[in-house]
């Protein structure tokens, strides 16, 4: 990895970093007063402009936007985190298990995640959520159906790549079973990459999550989250009002956290490539 990957990587991993710590320390910023409740009523008139006051001004419904873009970072890395650890634990195994056994259960698993695959991740992400109803761990559900078939794929591929190794021949003629072999031999082998989908299916998954917030599916509606904010932010620039804040700072937030964690990411891949 060259020297400009290694400062993008730096960058995209202090962005990331800031985010999280934004996430940690909300409550305990709004338990010294330090941060507005994000839904209490603060302002009269409403949607006053960014001041010394209100440093992100306040919404159409007098909240705090500045506390409203720091909770939504919390909400954004709990759905985040609890949707690529659940599409891991699912697509991992699954893609192990097909790329060492082969057959019909192979074939079978393929079909099944290929069907998956083909469908758009924001469309699969809405129908389930559409199903499932409003809630954080909800929205994490449906966000993590979209993302097993990527899991499965990668890994299904390279167990089929490194279970003809002889290290995994000489396994199989001592007579280690299947369990043995997928832990012990192939697993330490086949998960090199997951860091790797894992930043990026984490970018992906902030904008999904915006989207699910921004049709009023996903996170219910007095939980901050960016997604929803921009949607009530246009549904008021819609009818004229000049409130450019209410978009600007949650725009902003969804933007800077995506480009760190795709830099992450786009690091991870180029010292893979090494």
């Amino acid at each position: 990895m060259n020297s400009t990957s290694q400062r993008l990587m730096f960058v995209g991993v202090v962005i990331s970093a800031i985010f999280a710590l934004m996430a940690l320390l909300f409550p305990v910023l709004q338990m010294l007063g330090i941060l507005a409740n994000p839904n209490e009523f603060l302002s009269n008139p409403i949607h006053e402009a960014p001041s010394l006051t209100h440093w992100f001004g306040t919404d159409q419904q007098g909240h705090d936007v500045f506390s409203r873009t720091i909770s939504g970072a919390g909400v954004a890395w709990q759905v985040v985190l609890v949707s690529t650890l659940l599409s891991l634990l699912v697509g991992v195994p699954l893609g192990m298990i097909s790329g060492y056994k082969g057959g019909w259960i192979d074939k079978g698993l393929v079909f099944i995640m290929d069907a998956i695959y083909t469908l758009p991740g924001l469309l699969l992400s809405l129908t389930i959520a559409f199903v499932v109803g409003a809630g954080v761990w909800n929205a994490a559900i449906a966000l993590s159906v979209a993302y097993i078939p990527q899991y499965f794929r990668i890994i299904r591929n390279q167990t089929v790549s490194v279970k003809t190794e002889l290290y995994i021949e000489a396994a199989q003629a001592i007579g280690a079973d299947t369990w043995t072999v997928l832990t012990r031999y192939l697993g330490q082998n086949v998960i090199q990459s997951l860091p790797v989908i894992f930043t990026l299916n984490a970018a992906d998954a902030i904008l999904t999550l915006a989207g699910l917030g921004f049709l009023g599916l996903g996170i219910p509606e007095d939980v901050p989250e960016w997604g929803h904010d921009l949607k009530q932010a246009l549904d008021a620039l819609s009818t004229g009002e000049n409130i450019w804040w209410t978009t600007l700072f949650p725009g902003l937030a969804i933007t800077i956290m995506v480009v760190g964690l795709s830099l992450v990411g786009e690091g991870l891949t180029q010292r893979q490539k090494r």
